[in-house]
């Protein structure tokens, strides 16, 4: 694949640049945006719990989306790490505040821990990219 076909998306400031990774990346109709978590533009963790990390991480996967020519009504995909299951039920509140149906595919995954360690959920999703 050369660098023609797909184009990194940014949203201004970048708080992953300094970790070398994209926000995400659109190659052809499809946009592949890295995880995302409750902070703030900064990069600074805006909660201790579960819920508010949650809608900071939704808030950021929506506006890396939108930077795209998507947003979070485009998701096909997305993949929800946490670190304690015992969420799912906050989890599939979330899913259903945030996603529209059809649901996009789905997969939760409990790891024993994010990169921060105040981290509490990371969100990565595969949306499709609307065009005018």
């Amino acid at each position: 694949m050369t660098s023609a076909l797909r184009e990194q998306i940014r949203t201004d400031p970048d708080w992953y640049e300094p970790y070398a990774i994209s926000q995400a990346i659109r190659v052809g109709d499809l946009v592949h945006v890295s995880g995302q978590a409750g902070i703030d533009e900064h990069g600074h963790t805006v909660a201790s719990d579960f819920e508010g990390q949650a809608r900071q991480a939704f808030a950021n996967l929506d506006r890396v989306l939108r930077a795209a020519g998507s947003g979070l009504e485009h998701v096909v995909k997305a993949t929800i790490f946490v670190t304690d299951m015992s969420v799912i039920d906050q989890v599939i509140a979330l899913r259903r505040e945030y996603f529209t149906e059809p649901y996009p595919a789905d997969t939760i995954a409990q790891v024993s821990a994010l990169a921060r360690p105040e981290w509490l959920v990371e969100i990565e999703a595969v949306g499709l990219v609307v065009r005018p």
